[in-house]
């Protein structure tokens, strides 16, 4: 007989979702939303959370008020070749990206990227080389526009909670033979983000 699984209240929040929710208290402060008292107060709260029933209620009274985004221009295209491409870094997230992993693969990293839109799109081609793409944690990841193909669909990002205020990427395309994976950042690239001053919004 197996056993239920926990209730989503009840499952552990890692530190990244815990810097996460804090960088939003912090904004919603900067805006005038809260007082500094109550910033202290769910500052210290998000900070010593355990579960993501601590944690979610503290941003849920907070609107998503991100500022109009520009007029969204042509589809900006990322393409592998036979040595692979990455978009990493400080860059500015179109309305739409393309990108094909041909032979040598693509990365998309969004982690640092300034992004405009509170929805964006990707339309990933794994091709031989397969793509990959990183995101901050916070945002929202919407994968079922993807035909998976042969190599596949890994959504890494599925179970993690998203923040106020923090776009949705919407993924299309097509697996190919080597696959589309979406994830977070990993370890070595979490200390670097550290190092460079965190991610962007």
């Amino acid at each position: 007989m197996t056993s239920k699984p926990r209730p989503r209240a009840e499952l552990r929040v890692s530190h990244q979702e815990r810097e996460a929710v804090a960088e939003r208290l912090r904004e919603a402060a900067g805006d005038g939303r809260i007082d500094l008292a109550e910033l202290d107060e769910r500052l210290e709260r998000a900070l010593t959370a355990k579960t993501y029933g601590d944690l979610e209620p503290l941003t849920a009274d907070l609107p998503d008020n991100r500022p109009p985004a520009p007029p969204p221009g042509p589809p900006a295209e990322v393409r592998g070749g036979l040595n692979g491409a990455e978009r990493v870094g400080r860059w500015q997230v179109p309305a739409k990206l393309i990108a094909r992993g041909h032979l040598g693969g693509v990365k998309i990293d969004y982690t640092r990227a300034e992004c405009p839109w509170s929805e964006t799109e990707l339309e990933a081609h794994g091709d031989m080389g397969g793509v990959t793409v990183v995101v901050p944690v916070g945002w929202r990841v919407d994968t079922t526009g993807v035909e998976p193909g042969m190599g596949g669909l890994k959504d890494k990002t599925a179970d993690s909670p998203h923040a106020p205020g923090t776009p949705l990427l919407k993924v299309t395309g097509t697996g190919g033979m080597s696959g589309i994976t979406v994830r977070h950042p990993n370890r070595w690239e979490r200390r670097k983000l550290r190092a460079l001053g965190g991610e962007a919004r």
